[in-house]
């Protein structure tokens, strides 16, 4: 505890000789809260570079300073409006996520170690130089035996222990938070921070990478993209272990290189609709998302394929998760604001003693000033910090699970914008989502749905039968308390018994006519 709590210490010290402690100002502040933070600045000086910037830029300055964890949790922060501000969320999200190399040696160590073998036993030429060095690894290019051309991700060494340093002082300074800070418990930081550390552990087995890559392109060869063209690079499993992966090489123009995409002839507001439709599709359709979606980890192909790489940050959604995102996008897109406000009551979002028709009210200031208005002038940030605070007027508590999604929503829609200024977040997702709505919540969904429920049952009727004997058994023998579910498996086997010819002919009914509507 002592240990953390002087990390923390030293954190706050620079925070507080940048000025970054509180972004948006002291001035709301209790008077003991101003007084502790001018005792935690003494004997501290602000860079003369920092005096004139912006609250979100030197926080984004100092986050840089302490090192790779505070990168990344600014990073997540990014997708917190509601605690930091819209323009210090914006801020934070250009935060760049680079080091200085580290020595040629030290990386063919860590190669021949975690593969086994000498460098020349594995690649027929690997070069010295990385092309890319972050906190967590760096890439090397190299060219196999068989003659591919491939990046060798290593990771960094020591990154480890250093990470799990941070992340504990972070927790534990989280956890007090959130047990004295009232306000603080319904931005569930223990949650923010655990989300952190499981994605940073994540990005520290490349081998989990790999996976992620993998699966990735598996979902991506079934439906991806308006035109199917985006892409990922292929994993080499045989050069890949915990702290080395190696894929295909990507050649391509980086997205973020814009004259050079013009120049070649690529059709721009195309290759933005279809990011942002590639995003989506993975998100709501796939459940399965490219959380960092940058235009460092994006390149597009002479034949205008858009490939992504950088699998170390994904993003998961479970399926009531996923409807309640595309229920809410779509009530957005179509100005249905009641609905909006009725998906967040049926989520368990809204709070039971809440409104929904005040809800809804509150989400229809949101939504109507976008209606009509340029693409361009809509802020997707703006958007999303509006929604949080109407979210905490209401009470309702972070949901820790949309948080990479709500990131990366903001980073996507900002690298489509800088190839179509046009280009609107709301216009392009609209036929996505419909599809997903009409996919998972129209009839033909809800009879394969019943279909799935019946096959479902007459699979474990057998079972339940016979765990109905034996618990009869046992009570003619002497009597019995049933535990509550073994009560309600007991009744649903009953009934299943007695009306065996209803399950079958709505089994039999419902998948006839979905065969006819196809």
């Amino acid at each position: 505890m002592i240990a953390q709590a002087l990390r923390l210490l030293k954190v706050g010290r620079r925070l507080a000789a940048h000025r970054a402690l509180t972004p948006g100002g002291t001035a709301q502040l209790p008077l003991l809260a101003r007084a502790g933070l001018r005792l935690l600045a003494l004997g501290t000086r602000t860079p003369r570079a920092q005096m004139d910037a912006s609250p979100g830029a030197r926080l984004a300055a100092v986050l840089e300073d302490l090192g790779p964890t505070y990168v990344k949790f600014g990073q997540s922060l990014a997708a917190r409006p509601d605690v930091v501000g819209a323009e210090v969320a914006t801020a934070l999200a250009t935060l760049q996520d680079k080091l200085p190399p580290f020595p040629f040696e030290t990386a063919r160590a860590i190669v021949e170690a975690e593969l086994g073998q000498p460098l020349d036993a594995l690649f027929a030429h690997f070069e010295v130089e990385p092309v890319a060095a972050a906190s967590i690894a760096q890439v090397h290019f190299a060219t196999t035996l068989d003659g591919a051309e491939v990046a060798v991700k290593i990771l960094r060494p020591g990154v480890e222990a250093a990470f799990a340093r941070d992340l504990e002082a972070l927790a534990w300074g989280a956890a007090l938070g959130e047990r004295f800070i009232s306000p603080l418990r319904r931005l569930k930081p223990v949650d923010v921070v655990a989300t952190l550390a499981d994605s940073t552990r994540m990005e520290m087995d490349l081998r989990l990478e790999a996976a992620a890559a993998s699966e990735l392109a598996e979902l991506v060869a079934r439906d991806v993209g308006p035109d199917g063209r985006f892409a990922v690079p292929a994993v080499h499993w045989s050069l890949t272990a915990r702290r080395v992966l190696t894929v295909e090489r990507i050649t391509g123009v980086p997205v973020g290189d814009v004259a050079a995409l013009a120049a070649a002839g690529h059709d721009l507001p195309g290759l933005a609709t279809r990011l942002i439709q590639a995003f989506l599709t993975q998100a709501l359709v796939h459940g399965f998302f490219h959380a960092d979606m940058h235009q460092g980890n994006l390149f597009v192909r002479d034949d205008g394929t858009l490939v992504a790489v950088d699998f170390g940050i994904m993003g998961r959604l479970d399926r009531p998760m996923r409807r309640f995102m595309a229920e809410t996008l779509l009530g957005f897109v179509t100005a249905d604001y009641r609905r909006v406000a009725q998906v967040h009551a049926d989520a368990g979002i809204l709070p039971p003693s809440k409104s929904v028709a005040v809800f809804a009210q509150a989400c229809r200031s949101i939504g109507e000033p976008i209606l009509g208005r340029p693409a361009s002038d809509i802020s997707m940030a703006r958007l999303l910090a509006q929604l949080f605070q109407i979210t905490e007027t209401f009470d309702m508590e972070t949901q820790p699970q949309l948080l990479l999604l709500q990131k990366t929503m903001v980073v996507v829609e900002g690298v489509a914008r800088g190839l179509d200024p046009e280009a609107s977040m709301w216009d392009i997702a609209r036929p996505v989502v419909e599809r997903w709505v009409i996919d998972n919540l129209g009839p033909e969904a809800r009879l394969w749905e019943a279909a799935d429920n019946a096959t479902s049952l007459a699979r474990r009727l057998p079972q339940l039968m016979e765990r109905a004997e034996h618990v009869a058994g046992q009570i003619g023998e002497g009597g019995l308390r049933l535990h509550p579910d073994s009560a309600r498996a007991l009744t649903e086997a009953s009934r299943a018994q007695r009306r065996p010819w209803i399950w079958s002919t709505l089994a039999l009914a419902a998948l006839a006519l979905v065969l006819a509507l196809r």
